[in-house]
C-alpha cells in the first residue's frame, strides 16, 4: 500500500493531462448552456458514471484483448504513444475544442466518452498499470474523474475566474505535457524491444 500511496502523483498527472479538464470545460459550458439545474446535475453524474465505467472496463479487458491479438505492451505504448503525440498536436496547432465537435447528445456521449475518457486516457492507463500497477493508477483515475466533477459542477465560476482566454492557454500547455508524455511512451516502448 505504502508503494501504491509513493506512485499516486506519478500516476496522476499524466491522467489528469490526458484527461485535460480545460478543454473539455468550454464545451460542456456550451451544452449546458441552456439547460435547468437539475438536468445539469444529470448530465455531469452521467458523464463521470460513463468515463469511470469505460475506464474499468477497459483496464479488465485491454490485456487479455492483447493477448489473444499478440500485442504486446511495448507494442501498445508505442502506438499510443504515436496517438497521443498526434491528438497533442492537433490541439496545439487548433483550438482545443475544434476538434471535440458534439453531436445532439450528451452525458454519456460525447461528454462521458469521448471527451473525457477517450483514446489519450485508455492509453495512458495501459501503460500506467504496466509501470506502476493497479492501484495507484485506479485511484489517480477516481481523484482525476472527481477533479473532472468538480470542475463541471463549478463551470461558470471557473471560466469567470480564468476567463476563456486562460482556459485556452492551460489547455495549450496539456497539450505540451501531453506531448512529452506520448514522446516518453514511444522511447520507453523501443527501449524494452530494443533490450
Amino acid at each position: 500500500m505504502l508503494e501504491a500511496i509513493r506512485n499516486l502523483p506519478i500516476t496522476f498527472i499524466p491522467i489528469f493531462v490526458a484527461m485535460d479538464v480545460f478543454a473539455v470545460l468550454p464545451i460542456f459550458i456550451a451544452v449546458t448552456s441552456e439547460i435547468s439545474g437539475a438536468e445539469k446535475k444529470l448530465i455531469v453524474k452521467q458523464s463521470i458514471v460513463t468515463a469511470l465505467a469505460v475506464s474499468l472496463a477497459f483496464v479488465a479487458v485491454g490485456e487479455a484483448i492483447f493477448r489473444i491479438l499478440g500485442i504486446t505492451v511495448d507494442d501498445f505504448k508505442i502506438a499510443g504513444g504515436l496517438v497521443l503525440l498526434v491528438i497533442a498536436v492537433l490541439d496545439l496547432l487548433r483550438y482545443g475544442g475544434e476538434r471535440r465537435r458534439l453531436e445532439d447528445t450528451v452525458g454519456v456521449v460525447p461528454i462521458g466518452v469521448p471527451l473525457i475518457v477517450g483514446p489519450a486516457v485508455l492509453t495512458t492507463l495501459i501503460v500506467l498499470i504496466d509501470h506502476y500497477g493497479i492501484a495507484p493508477t485506479v485511484i489517480s483515475l477516481v481523484l482525476n474523474l472527481i477533479i473532472v466533477w468538480g470542475t463541471f459542477v463549478h463551470a461558470e465560476k471557473i471560466t469567470r475566474l480564468i476567463g476563456k482566454n486562460g482556459i485556452v492557454a492551460l489547455s495549450k500547455i496539456m497539450a505540451i505535457l501531453l506531448a512529452s508524455i506520448a514522446v516518453m511512451m514511444i522511447r520507453l516502448g523501443v527501449e524494452h524491444l530494443v533490450k
